[in-house]
């Protein structure tokens, strides 16, 4: 009977959790609510229950960036990972601001061009040039532009209140997929081959069958070791968006003399990497 909330006591966290949550189950008991609501329902909900309209934005909004790209729960995805991953966060500022800082940010560090204008999202794909290759091809500064080398990136910022945004980064990461999927599949099949060549050619039983047990082995480990590229391409996403959330990638005014020609631009980036080298 100690664990009864009396007037006065203090209430610790997780009972205050669970006092909130069985009251807005009550609350919507009461409202007879049925499987589905509008958003202009969910709103009324939440002001009935007392939960901000902000919070509840941002929560609605969060929902939705994980209904669009829900992991994949196949046979298939477990092996060889998802076709599309997701980084979300809800960030300071005017949706204006944010676009120009994050499209620069997508363009010029990240070595990415527009491939559509949609009314709710723009989509990136990898630039393209003789420039571009070679910076990629060049790492300056150690950077991977790991962006470049998914199929798609899409970007979708919405505004919350007066004084956020949520901010979602998608990557279509298919391409590595049909990749890994391709060449766990050729192994396979080189190793199922092999043992019938060698079962042909008279060799021994116990020895013939060594490649097709070895085999699923082989392509079940370069299935799953794409789940490193995965994690990598997902971080990749997320530090975007600390940037942007940390205000990194405000746009900077550009000097006047900015219309160096490309030659020139990779000879000062030569220069500082061979300055810091002799150092």
């Amino acid at each position: 009977m100690n664990d009864i909330v009396r007037s006065g006591d203090r209430i610790d966290r997780d009972a205050l959790e669970r006092i909130i949550q069985r009251a807005a189950e009550l609350q919507t008991k009461d409202r007879e609510i049925g499987e589905y609501l509008t958003e202009a329902e969910l709103m009324q909900l939440g002001d009935d229950v007392g939960i901000s309209a902000s919070h509840l934005r941002k929560a609605l909004q969060e929902e939705r960036g994980r209904a669009l790209v829900k992991g994949s729960t196949s046979r298939l995805g477990w092996l060889i990972g998802p076709r599309r991953i997701t980084a979300q966060r809800t960030v300071a500022g005017r949706p204006e601001a944010l676009t120009a800082a994050l499209h620069k940010w997508l363009s010029e560090g990240e070595l990415l061009q527009i491939k559509r204008r949609l009314p709710d999202r723009t989509s990136w794909e990898r630039k393209e040039g003789t420039f571009a290759s070679l910076q990629r091809s060049l790492g300056f500064s150690g950077k991977k532009y790991l962006l470049a080398r998914t199929r798609e990136v899409g970007d979708r910022i919405m505004e919350v209140d007066e004084r956020e945004c949520y901010v979602e980064l998608t990557a279509d990461i298919s391409n590595t997929f049909n990749e890994y999927l391709l060449g766990s599949g050729m192994l396979l099949a080189g190793c199922v081959a092999a043992a019938g060549i060698a079962l042909v050619l008279g060799v021994m039983v116990p020895v013939a069958i060594v490649p097709a047990l070895l085999g699923p082995a082989g392509s079940v480990a370069i299935a799953r070791s794409r789940h490193s590229h995965v994690d990598k391409l997902r971080v990749a996403l997320e530090q975007v968006l600390d940037r942007l959330e940390h205000g990194e990638l405000e746009p900077k005014r550009r000097p006047s003399k900015s219309t160096a020609s490309a030659v020139g631009r990779i000879a000062d980036e030569i220069r500082k990497n061979l300055g810091g080298i002799n150092r």
